[in-house]
């Protein structure tokens, strides 16, 4: 037996793997129980095929979601592993606020399962960044640490620092749609030494939960002002359709 194994038996012994949603013991570490993994809603087909909106319905592939024809959004397509619902969002809060950075790996294989269409033909990953000061309050980027778990599994370079918030927005959460894309218009820059970074690029835009789109938006549209030949999107969860 070899010392990591042994180490690794040695740790569950002492502290043993527990779900990551209620903390009951696992078999393996950074996993879900039975009884949690039915909980959340993990997004299969099928989806509208820009923005990856789950249909209740059997559809042909291709099928756009009508916020789509209405209003096509500037990124090329957009994919999230599961719903954000009650079960997710309990992961996406507990990772993104609760320092339960452990859970990273797992929920980057996730993503990274949900988003293998876009990953084959990525150049780089760009994470959504935060303003320096909610950094700073915050001590670490929730998509900064996902782009490099995904980054990690799929060799995928990870451009963390190609995008820049250079206005410190409101949160959004408390906002209508018309006013998240307020809040965040002209919100994103790309600094000039990162240009030749994402100039011809196709990227894939990092992030914890896509809502009504405006973040991903804003910055897939400020990634294509300055080069990028096209920008997706990947996000561990999403609202079932855009509010």
């Amino acid at each position: 037996m070899s010392w990591t194994l042994l180490f690794s038996r040695l740790i569950d012994l002492l502290l043993p793997p527990l779900c990551l949603l209620c903390d009951e013991p696992v078999p393996d570490r950074a996993t879900l129980c039975p009884d949690c993994w039915k909980k959340v809603q993990f997004i299969s087909h099928p989806f509208c095929a820009r923005c990856g909106t789950p249909f209740d319905f059997p559809v042909e592939d291709g099928t756009l979601c009508g916020s789509c024809l209405a209003d096509p959004p500037p990124f090329a397509k957009a994919r999230a592993a599961m719903v954000y619902d009650d079960a997710s969002k309990r992961l996406v809060l507990n990772f993104k606020h609760g320092d339960r950075l452990h859970s990273a790996k797992a929920l980057a294989n996730w993503m990274s399962l949900a988003g293998a269409d876009l990953l084959g033909g990525a150049d780089a990953l760009v994470p959504v960044p935060l303003h320096r000061r909610r950094l700073f309050a915050r001590r670490y980027n929730q998509s900064a640490i996902l782009a490099q778990q995904i980054g990690l599994a799929s060799g995928k370079p990870v451009l963390v620092d190609a995008l820049l918030r250079i206005r410190n927005t409101p949160q959004q959460k408390e906002l209508k749609r018309k006013e998240r894309k307020d809040n965040v218009h002209g919100a994103f820059a790309v600094p000039p030494e990162k240009k030749n970074d994402i100039g011809g690029k196709t990227l894939v835009l990092i992030d914890d939960v896509l809502t009504t789109g405006a973040t991903a938006q804003e910055c897939a549209r400020t990634l294509l002002a300055e080069g990028a030949e096209a920008v997706h999107v990947l996000t561990l969860s999403r609202v079932k359709s855009f509010v």
